[in-house]
């Protein structure tokens, strides 16, 4: 029995101690002209959507509940953010090049129409961010629209590797 209160003891030593090793907020600084808005039109109704489902993992600012303070959750968070960063960057977008870009409309549709996007992981915790069907098809329409554009202000061989 006193082994496994001095585990107790030490698991719970370990669990406050970890609570002062913190990652860094994704809190950065956003370069207007970088951002995906600044060059592709995005309307407000899929602005909303982004905004609730996307920007959190995939923009230079995410919104934090309460629970992100509480480690290891909060490690487990961070390492979302920035795998979904690494990703998509909306507000690093246009920093990027055109064939990035093109690509990354493509993806954005196919992980929409395939419904990995947001993750489960996400929409457990908040559901708000959970799409309808509507929000899917605006969304994959937005993206093809931004696809739509790039083709007609650009040459194809800039937005697509050219086949062998």
């Amino acid at each position: 029995m006193k082994l496994l209160k001095r585990v107790a003891l030490l698991m719970l030593v370990a669990l406050i101690v970890i609570q002062f090793i913190r990652p860094e907020k994704n809190q950065g600084v956003v370069i207007p002209e970088n951002q995906l808005a600044s060059r592709y039109p995005v309307p407000d109704s899929v602005n909303a959507i982004l905004q609730k489902a996307c920007m959190d993992c995939h923009s230079n600012n995410s919104r934090y509940p309460w629970y992100a303070s509480v480690q290891p959750v909060a490690w487990w968070l961070d390492e979302h953010i920035r795998d979904g960063k690494k990703h998509l960057n909306f507000d690093e977008y246009t920093h990027r090049s055109l064939r990035y870009q093109y690509h990354k409309m493509e993806e954005t549709i196919e992980m929409v129409k395939e419904q990995e996007m947001p993750l489960n992981s996400y929409t457990w915790t908040h559901t708000d961010a959970r799409l309808t069907q509507n929000e899917r098809v605006a969304i994959t329409q937005w993206a093809q629209s931004v696809m739509d554009t790039m083709k007609e202000r650009y040459p194809l061989d800039s937005l697509v590797k050219p086949s062998k």
